[in-house]
C-alpha cells in the first residue's frame, strides 16, 4: 500500500483531518521512531474543510503511541488483589454475561452502570445505548462528556430549544468581534486558534477579548484580557449586557420577534452596574466599558468557550448567560455571529447525536419524554414502557452509588476516570468496592486497569472505521489503516456480542460498522441532528456537516402548536413564507449555520432568554484556604496521557508538572522557582515545583490536570478538587476550588527531584500469560 489512508485526529474536538501512510513506502527510507521502530507518516489533510491542512504537535505524532504499552488479550482476576490471568474471548464474554444476567436478576437493570467516553466512535456509542437503554432497559450509561461538554448540551437545550452548535470554522474567519471565555484556545484548540488569530492579524479592526485569571497564550494575542477573580463570568456577563442595555446596543426588532423572557433578563442586569461589576471581578471599569463597546459596535460577534465555563457549578446559567448576550444584540444566524462551543473530545459531538448520555436517547431525544421514548422502542422493536422514563445516573452518581453497594456491575470503556474524576480519593475507595468492574481500552497499564475485574483489548484509532462530528458538525469518516493488534477488538463488536449471547440476536445482527451507522441515522430523522443523508459511502467521498437529511432538496417544516411535519421541495418554500409566520413553523435546512431563519426549537419558535444571578464559585477561598486553584491542559498532552505519556517527543516538551503562583503570593510565602510546594484542599493534597510567574492572576494558582499516578509521584490535581455540580448539567465544578500552599524547604525539593529524576515514572507492567 503506498496511498494516504484519509482519517481524522482522534484527540480534541476540533476534528482536524489526517492523513497515514505505511512506515515503509517504495523509494523512501522507513520511517521510525527515536528506538527505530516502525511508525506511521501523519500528515495533515489539505482537503479537510475543518483544518485545511494544519495539524499539532498531537496529531503530528499519534502515530507514535500505536504500539506502546498495548492490551493484546482479554485479562480477568478473581479478586483486586491477585493478579490477572489471560483467557480467550468466549470465557470474557460468558464471565461478562453471566455477571449481568445475575445482577439484573438479584439487583434489577438499575445495578448496571456503563461509563463510556468521547474517544468512542458514534458507532460504538450506538450499540452501547441499544444494549443498555434498549435491551438491558437501564439508562445508566454516561460518558466523560459528563465531565466537558454537559454544561453546553443543557445550555443550548434551554436557550434554543436544542443541542447543537450554531456556528462553523469558517465564521472565524468572518466575525468583528471574538469573546472567547474560559477556554485556552491556542494549546487546547489549536487549529481553531490558528485560523483565528491569522484573521486577526490580517484584520486589525476585528478585536479579540479573552476573559481568563491566567494570562495564556491565548490571551496573549487578544486586544483585551480580562483577568477575572475565579466564579464571576456571571457578574461579567451581567455587566456587559448592563452597559449594551444602558447604550441601546440591542435589537429590540429581533427581541421582538425571535425571543421572549426578555423582561426578567432585564430585571436582573440592572443589578449589575459597571462599579459593582468591576469590584466583584477584579477589572477595572475601563475594561469593562471597552469589552462592552467592543461587542456593542460589532456587526458580527462570535464567542468561544470551553471547560472554564462548563466545568462549573454554574456552568449552564453561564451558557445561557452569553448566549443572551447574542440574543439581546441578535448576533446568531449570521456569518461571523453566535455561541460556539468548542468541544473537549474528538467524538463529544457524536455521542451526543447518538444519546450518549445518561439523560439522553439517539436523535437528540430525552429519556423524560415519554413520545421520544415511544419512538426509539418502535424502532428498536422494544415493547412499550422498556425504556426507563427515569434520568441514568450521571457517572459521578455512579461512584457515589458504589459508595451504598447498589451498583453490582460497572463497565468502563476508553476513559480513565481514576485520574478524571473529581475528589480523586474518595473516587478510587468506591472503585475499589465495585463487586465487577469491566475495564476496556486499548492500553496497559493505566490508572484505572487497577480497579478492574476483567480486562478487554480495545481496537483504537486507525484500527476501526466508524464516524465522529467535530464541533462544527462536520461528521468525518475514520478509515481504519491497519489491524488491530493480536486480539483487539472495536468497541461496538465487543458490545453487540455482549448483546447476543444476552439473547439479542436480531437486534445486533450486524456485521460491519458501515450497517450500524445506517441504522443509527435512522432515528436522526426529521430530528434537529438529521443526518440521514449520510453514510459511510457518501462520506468516504468527504466530510458533511449536518443537518443532512436523505431528501436535502426538501425542506421539514415542523408545526411547533401541533407537532406535526410537512414536507415541500425548496422551491415550493417562498409559498409558504405566510403560513411559516402564522403557524410558527421551523425550516431544518442544510447548511453550515443552524437558526438562519431565527426560529429555533422551542414550542414557541422562540429563543429563551434565563435570567441568572451570579452566586459564585461552590467553594470560595477563606483564611484557612486562601487561594483559588483551576486546572487545564497544556499544547502538547491530552487528558490523563493514557496516549501522549508514551511519545517521546511531547514528553520532552512537558517533563513535568507545576503550578503557576503569581510573585506577590510567592514572595508572601517565601517560595521561589522551582521549589517544591505541597497544595492541601479539604479533600486531599498534591506536591508541585513552582513556577513562579505574573501570567496567573494573584489568590489564583494553576495545576496542569495531565499527571496520574503513573507518570509523577503525588501530582494529581483531582485529588484537590470537588465534585459540586451543575443542577441542570450535572458537571462537576472541575475547574475551581479552594486550597492552601504549604513551601517544601529547598533542600528537600532538590532531593526529591534528583530521586525522581533518576527513575523512570512508567515501567511497563507485565500481564500473566
Amino acid at each position: 500500500m503506498s496511498e494516504f489512508t484519509k482519517t481524522l485526529c482522534p484527540y480534541c474536538g476540533v476534528g482536524c483531518g489526517l492523513e497515514v501512510s505505511p512506515p515503509a513506502q517504495l523509494g523512501k527510507a522507513t520511517n521510525r521512531d527515536s528506538e527505530g521502530n516502525p511508525t506511521w507518516r501523519v500528515r495533515g489533510d489539505k482537503a479537510h474543510p475543518s483544518s485545511q491542512g494544519m495539524v499539532c504537535v498531537k496529531g503530528a505524532t499519534i502515530a507514535e503511541s500505536l504500539d506502546k504499552n498495548r492490551l493484546h488479550y482479554p485479562m480477568v482476576r478473581d479478586s483486586l488483589d491477585r493478579e490477572f490471568r489471560r483467557v480467550s474471548w468466549d470465557e470474557a464474554f460468558n464471565l461478562i454475561t453471566q455477571r449481568i444476567e445475575t445482577v439484573r436478576f438479584t439487583q434489577g437493570p438499575e445495578a448496571l452502570c456503563m461509563y463510556g467516553s468521547g474517544q468512542f466512535q458514534t458507532e460504538d456509542y450506538y450499540i452501547a445505548q441499544k444494549l443498555m437503554k434498549g435491551s438491558l432497559g437501564t439508562n445508566n450509561f454516561d460518558a466523560n462528556s459528563r465531565l466537558c461538554m454537559s454544561s453546553a448540551v443543557a445550555g443550548y437545550i434551554q436557550s434554543f430549544g436544542a443541542d447543537g452548535p450554531p456556528c462553523c470554522y469558517e465564521d472565524l474567519e468572518l466575525t468583528d468581534c471574538a469573546f472567547l471565555i474560559g477556554t485556552n484556545t491556542a494549546e487546547c484548540h489549536p487549529i481553531v486558534f490558528n485560523r483565528l488569530v491569522k484573521y486577526h492579524k490580517k484584520n486589525r479592526k476585528v478585536k479579540m477579548i479573552v476573559v481568563d485569571p491566567r494570562r495564556t497564550p491565548t490571551a496573549e494575542a487578544a486586544d483585551l484580557h480580562l483577568a477575572i477573580r475565579p466564579g464571576t463570568d456571571i457578574d461579567l456577563l451581567n455587566g456587559i449586557a448592563h452597559l449594551l442595555m444602558r447604550w441601546n446596543y440591542i435589537d429590540t426588532m429581533f427581541m421582538d420577534d425571535c425571543t421572549s423572557n426578555f423582561p426578567a433578563y432585564a430585571e436582573v442586569i440592572r443589578h449589575y452596574p459597571p462599579e459593582m461589576v468591576a469590584r466583584q471581578c477584579g477589572i477595572s471599569i475601563e475594561d469593562l466599558e471597552t469589552a462592552a463597546h467592543y461587542w456593542g459596535k460589532s456587526e458580527r460577534v462570535l464567542s468561544l468557550w470551553s471547560m472554564g465555563v462548563n466545568q462549573s457549578s454554574e456552568g449552564t446559567a453561564k451558557v445561557r448567560t452569553i448566549i443572551n448576550l447574542h440574543l439581546m444584540t441578535g448576533q446568531i444566524g449570521k456569518p461571523g455571529t453566535g455561541p460556539f462551543s468548542l468541544t473537549g473530545q474528538p467524538n463529544a459531538m457524536g455521542g451526543r447525536e447518538a444519546g450518549g448520555l445518561a439523560n439522553l436517547l439517539p436523535g437528540y431525544r430525552s429519556v423524560k419524554n415519554p413520545q421520544h421514548r415511544a419512538e426509539v422502542e418502535e424502532f428498536w422493536g422494544l415493547k412499550p414502557g422498556q425504556i426507563s422514563p427515569n434520568a441514568g445516573l450521571s457517572v459521578w452518581e455512579m461512584i457515589t452509588s458504589l459508595e451504598n453497594d447498589a451498583v453490582g456491575l460497572l463497565w468502563i470503556a476508553a476513559t480513565n476516570p481514576a485520574v478524571s474524576m473529581p475528589d480523586l480519593e474518595r473516587t478510587k475507595k468506591a472503585l475499589l468496592r465495585s463487586p465487577f468492574t469491566i475495564y476496556q481500552d486499548a492500553y496497559y497499564p493505566t490508572e484505572t486497569s487497577a480497579y478492574a475485574h476483567v480486562l478487554l483489548p480495545a481496537a483504537q484509532w486507525g484500527e476501526k472505521t466508524g464516524v465522529m462530528t467535530n464541533s462544527e458538525r462536520v461528521v468525518t469518516l475514520c478509515q481504519a489503516f491497519r489491524q488491530p493488534p493480536r486480539e483487539a477488538k472495536a468497541d461496538w463488536e465487543i458490545f453487540a456480542e455482549v448483546g447476543r449471547r444476552l439473547g439479542f440476536e436480531k437486534e445486533f445482527a450486524f456485521t460491519n460498522s458501515a450497517e450500524v451507522y445506517a441504522e443509527f441515522v435512522q432515528l436522526t430523522q426529521n430530528r434537529p441532528c438529521d443526518m440521514t443523508g449520510i453514510s459511510h459511502e457518501q462520506l468516504a467521498q468527504g466530510p458533511t456537516q449536518w443537518p443532512y437529511p436523505a431528501n436535502k432538496a426538501e425542506s421539514v417544516f415542523i408545526d411547533t402548536e401541533t407537532g406535526l411535519l410537512s414536507f415541500q421541495p425548496e422551491e415550493e418554500t417562498f409559498f409558504h413564507k405566510e403560513a411559516e409566520k402564522k403557524r410558527q413553523y421551523h425550516t431544518l435546512r442544510t447548511g453550515k449555520r443552524l437558526y438562519t431563519d431565527l426560529r429555533f426549537h422551542t414550542p414557541d419558535g422562540r429563543a429563551q432568554f434565563g435570567a441568572y444571578y451570579s452566586k459564585g464559585l461552590a467553594e470560595p477561598p477563606n483564611p484557612d484556604y486562601p487561594f483559588v486553584l483551576t486546572n487545564g491542559r497544556l499544547y502538547g498532552h491530552w487528558h490523563t496521557q493514557t496516549r501522549t505519556g508514551r511519545i517521546e517527543k511531547i514528553c520532552k516538551m512537558h517533563p513535568e508538572p507545576f503550578i503557576e503562583i503569581h510573585p506577590r503570593d510567592a514572595a508572601k510565602l517565601g517560595i521561589v522557582d522551582n521549589q517544591g510546594v505541597e497544595v492541601r484542599s479539604r479533600r486531599g493534597q498534591a506536591q508541585f515545583p513552582a513556577k513562579v510567574t505574573k501570567a496567573i492572576a494573584p489568590g489564583t494558582v494553576f495545576v496542569p490536570m495531565h499527571w496520574g499516578s503513573l507518570w509523577a509521584d503525588n501530582a494529581e490535581a483531582n485529588a484537590l478538587t470537588h465534585p459540586e455540580c451543575c443542577p441542570d448539567s450535572l458537571q462537576p465544578e472541575l475547574k475551581a476550588c479552594a486550597v492552601q500552599l504549604i513551601p517544601i524547604p529547598v533542600e528537600v525539593t532538590v532531593k526529591n527531584h534528583q530521586l525522581q529524576s533518576s527513575q523512570c515514572k512508567l515501567q511497563s507492567v507485565p500481564l500473566k500469560s
